[in-house]
Protein backbone atom coordinates (compact mmCIF):
# COMPACT_ATOMS: atom_id res chain seq x y z
CA UNK A 1 0.00 0.00 0.00
CA UNK A 2 1.44 3.45 -0.59
CA UNK A 3 1.34 6.68 1.11
CA UNK A 4 2.86 9.27 2.71
CA UNK A 5 3.21 10.78 6.01
CA UNK A 6 2.23 14.54 5.81
CA UNK A 7 1.82 17.36 8.95
CA UNK A 8 -1.88 16.96 9.73
CA UNK A 9 -4.07 20.56 8.95
CA UNK A 10 -7.29 21.65 9.68
CA UNK A 11 -8.77 20.13 7.12
CA UNK A 12 -8.15 16.95 8.53
CA UNK A 13 -10.15 17.29 11.30
CA UNK A 14 -12.88 16.08 10.07
CA UNK A 15 -11.34 12.56 8.73
CA UNK A 16 -9.40 12.67 11.95
CA UNK A 17 -12.76 12.72 14.13
CA UNK A 18 -13.95 9.73 11.98
CA UNK A 19 -11.10 7.42 12.51
CA UNK A 20 -11.82 8.52 15.95
CA UNK A 21 -15.00 7.86 15.91
CA UNK A 22 -14.98 3.94 15.03
CA UNK A 23 -12.05 3.59 17.68
CA UNK A 24 -14.32 5.36 20.66
CA UNK A 25 -17.54 2.96 19.99
CA UNK A 26 -15.94 -0.34 18.96
CA UNK A 27 -12.60 -0.31 20.86
CA UNK A 28 -10.47 -0.05 24.07
CA UNK A 29 -7.47 2.38 23.27
CA UNK A 30 -9.38 5.21 23.95
CA UNK A 31 -11.14 5.87 27.07
CA UNK A 32 -13.21 8.00 25.92
CA UNK A 33 -16.95 6.43 25.32
CA UNK A 34 -18.85 9.75 23.72
CA UNK A 35 -17.02 10.50 19.79
CA UNK A 36 -15.58 14.08 19.56
CA UNK A 37 -16.86 15.90 16.98
CA UNK A 38 -14.89 16.96 13.88
CA UNK A 39 -14.75 20.73 15.79
CA UNK A 40 -13.82 19.08 18.72
CA UNK A 41 -11.20 17.52 17.03
CA UNK A 42 -9.77 20.45 15.27
CA UNK A 43 -9.94 22.08 18.70
CA UNK A 44 -7.32 19.43 19.85
CA UNK A 45 -5.31 19.81 16.67
CA UNK A 46 -5.28 23.30 16.88
CA UNK A 47 -4.02 23.06 20.84
CA UNK A 48 -1.16 20.67 19.92
CA UNK A 49 0.38 22.24 16.74
CA UNK A 50 -0.11 25.85 18.77
CA UNK A 51 2.40 24.58 21.23
CA UNK A 52 5.08 23.65 18.98
CA UNK A 53 4.54 19.62 19.28
CA UNK A 54 4.19 16.80 15.99
CA UNK A 55 0.42 16.00 14.56
CA UNK A 56 1.18 13.81 11.64
CA UNK A 57 -1.77 12.18 8.98
CA UNK A 58 -0.96 9.03 6.51
CA UNK A 59 -2.46 9.95 3.52
CA UNK A 60 -3.49 7.93 0.90
CA UNK A 61 -2.10 8.93 -3.16
CA UNK A 62 -5.65 10.27 -3.64
CA UNK A 63 -5.40 12.12 -0.32
CA UNK A 64 -7.49 9.70 1.88
CA UNK A 65 -5.96 9.92 5.75
CA UNK A 66 -5.28 6.22 6.57
CA UNK A 67 -4.40 7.23 10.23
CA UNK A 68 -2.91 9.97 12.50
CA UNK A 69 -0.42 10.19 14.64
CA UNK A 70 0.55 12.97 17.56
CA UNK A 71 2.35 13.88 20.69
CA UNK A 72 1.77 16.38 23.09
CA UNK A 73 3.56 17.31 26.17
CA UNK A 74 3.14 14.48 28.74
CA UNK A 75 1.09 16.69 31.87
CA UNK A 76 1.35 20.17 31.77
CA UNK A 77 3.73 21.55 34.76
CA UNK A 78 6.88 23.01 33.48
CA UNK A 79 9.00 20.18 34.69
CA UNK A 80 7.34 18.00 32.12
CA UNK A 81 8.58 20.35 29.30
CA UNK A 82 11.04 17.34 28.13
CA UNK A 83 8.56 14.62 28.15
CA UNK A 84 5.65 13.91 25.49
CA UNK A 85 2.56 11.12 25.07
CA UNK A 86 1.64 9.72 21.88
CA UNK A 87 -0.92 8.76 20.12
CA UNK A 88 -1.89 6.65 17.21
CA UNK A 89 -4.97 5.62 15.63
CA UNK A 90 -5.46 4.22 12.59
CA UNK A 91 -8.66 3.62 9.98
CA UNK A 92 -10.28 0.31 10.97
CA UNK A 93 -9.44 -0.73 7.32
CA UNK A 94 -6.14 0.13 7.32
CA UNK A 95 -4.45 -1.88 10.07
CA UNK A 96 -2.19 -4.35 9.70
CA UNK A 97 -0.91 -2.63 6.23
CA UNK A 98 2.01 -0.83 8.05
CA UNK A 99 0.62 2.42 8.39
CA UNK A 100 1.28 2.83 12.31
CA UNK A 101 4.75 1.71 12.26
CA UNK A 102 5.32 4.20 9.32
CA UNK A 103 3.54 6.97 11.49
CA UNK A 104 4.88 6.01 14.76
CA UNK A 105 8.75 6.48 13.27
CA UNK A 106 7.94 9.87 11.58
CA UNK A 107 6.35 10.97 15.17
CA UNK A 108 9.50 9.70 17.20
CA UNK A 109 12.01 11.70 14.53
CA UNK A 110 9.46 14.58 15.03
CA UNK A 111 9.32 14.69 18.60
CA UNK A 112 13.09 14.58 18.99
CA UNK A 113 12.85 17.91 16.39
CA UNK A 114 10.44 19.69 18.96
CA UNK A 115 13.13 18.77 22.19
CA UNK A 116 11.50 15.97 23.66
CA UNK A 117 13.78 13.80 25.52
CA UNK A 118 11.16 10.98 26.89
CA UNK A 119 8.74 9.81 24.72
CA UNK A 120 5.79 7.89 26.60
CA UNK A 121 2.92 5.86 25.07
CA UNK A 122 -0.11 5.51 27.23
CA UNK A 123 -2.00 2.40 25.71
CA UNK A 124 -5.22 2.06 26.92
CA UNK A 125 -6.90 -1.08 27.11
CA UNK A 126 -3.21 -3.02 26.91
CA UNK A 127 -4.07 -3.62 23.37
CA UNK A 128 -1.11 -5.79 22.11
CA UNK A 129 -1.56 -4.45 18.46
CA UNK A 130 -0.37 -1.27 19.79
CA UNK A 131 2.17 -2.96 22.96
CA UNK A 132 3.86 -4.75 19.80
CA UNK A 133 3.89 -2.05 17.72
CA UNK A 134 5.81 0.37 20.17
CA UNK A 135 7.95 -2.46 21.51
CA UNK A 136 9.00 -2.62 17.88
CA UNK A 137 9.90 0.84 17.63
CA UNK A 138 12.21 0.47 20.65
CA UNK A 139 10.19 1.11 23.65
CA UNK A 140 10.05 -0.22 26.66
CA UNK A 141 7.63 -1.20 29.41
CA UNK A 142 7.52 1.27 32.30
CA UNK A 143 4.01 -0.17 34.30
CA UNK A 144 0.49 -1.42 34.37
CA UNK A 145 -2.45 0.05 35.80
CA UNK A 146 -4.87 -2.93 36.08
CA UNK A 147 -8.69 -2.47 35.73
CA UNK A 148 -7.98 1.63 35.80
CA UNK A 149 -10.62 1.69 33.28
CA UNK A 150 -14.15 0.06 32.22
CA UNK A 151 -15.62 0.09 29.17
CA UNK A 152 -17.73 -2.41 26.87
CA UNK A 153 -18.79 -3.96 30.50
CA UNK A 154 -15.54 -5.12 31.41
CA UNK A 155 -12.53 -3.75 33.50
CA UNK A 156 -9.67 -2.16 31.08
CA UNK A 157 -5.86 -2.26 32.00
CA UNK A 158 -3.40 0.63 30.80
CA UNK A 159 0.07 -0.23 29.85
CA UNK A 160 2.17 2.41 29.86
CA UNK A 161 6.03 2.29 27.73
CA UNK A 162 8.76 4.50 27.46
CA UNK A 163 11.47 5.52 24.69
CA UNK A 164 14.10 7.83 24.92
CA UNK A 165 14.65 10.41 22.89
CA UNK A 166 18.16 12.03 21.53
CA UNK A 167 20.14 11.96 24.79
CA UNK A 168 17.66 11.20 27.15
CA UNK A 169 18.66 11.57 30.61
CA UNK A 170 21.79 11.48 30.35
CA UNK A 171 22.51 14.91 30.01
CA UNK A 172 20.74 18.14 31.02
CA UNK A 173 18.85 20.41 28.55
CA UNK A 174 20.45 23.45 27.39
CA UNK A 175 17.44 25.41 28.90
CA UNK A 176 16.09 24.34 32.37
CA UNK A 177 12.49 24.71 32.09
CA UNK A 178 10.55 27.55 34.09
Amino acid sequence: MSFAITPATMADAPAIAAIYEHHVLHGTASFETEPPSAEEMGQRLAKVLSAGSPWLVARSPVGEVLGYAYASQFRDRAAYRFAAEDSIYIRHDRRGQGVGAALLAALISACEAAGFRQLFAVIGGAEPASIALHARAGFTMAGRMRGIGRKHGRWLDTVYMQLPLGPGDSAPPEVEPE
